[in-house]
């Protein structure tokens, strides 16, 4: 199991009296269910991964934004897990971002980020939106290369392996 970038072992306990629930201890992500289950297990670290989400993204929004003279209050964020992109911007600028991203290191998260909230003064990939975000994070190109290079790996979750 991954999480900001650095690798967990998953290990499951089955305790008849408990509900399903997932926490990192140490070197592992522990997930105890009532009964053994992949598709529990599954739920478990979705639930799981989205809480630290929540967490992490709210602890790394304001400290990305602070630099942005466009930002005057932070967008609001909402969590939805997808299969093919890390994040997007509506027009409304509120902010959507996967929650599997959380599995990714910590400059990814925040080039994510970034990458967003600079949608709040470019609505588009224009020349000007790629010069917000390389005069805010230089070494952007290496970092989304980096987290596209392990896309497949963060963005699945292997359900069989783990019941």
């Amino acid at each position: 199991m991954l999480y900001l970038g650095r690798r967990y072992r998953l290990k499951v306990q089955i305790d008849p009296t408990a509900k399903p629930v997932a926490r990192m201890h140490g070197a592992f992500i522990e997930v105890t269910l009532p009964e053994r289950d992949p598709a529990m297990v599954a739920a478990a670290l979705m639930s799981w991964y989205r809480q630290r989400a929540r967490e992490v993204f709210s602890q790394r929004l304001p400290v990305v934004a602070e630099p942005l003279r466009w930002v005057r209050e932070l967008p609001s964020i909402r969590l939805q897990f997808m299969k093919l992109q890390w994040g997007s911007c509506s027009p409304s600028g509120r902010i959507t971002l996967n929650p599997w991203l959380v599995r990714a290191p910590r400059e990814a998260i925040d080039y994510v980020l970034l990458h967003e909230m600079c949608h709040l003064r470019h609505h588009n990939h224009s020349r000007a939106f790629y010069a917000s975000l390389s005069r805010h994070m230089p070494d952007w190109k290496q970092i989304k290369t980096r987290l596209d290079s392990r896309a497949e790996e963060f963005l699945r979750i292997e359900v069989d392996r783990v019941g």
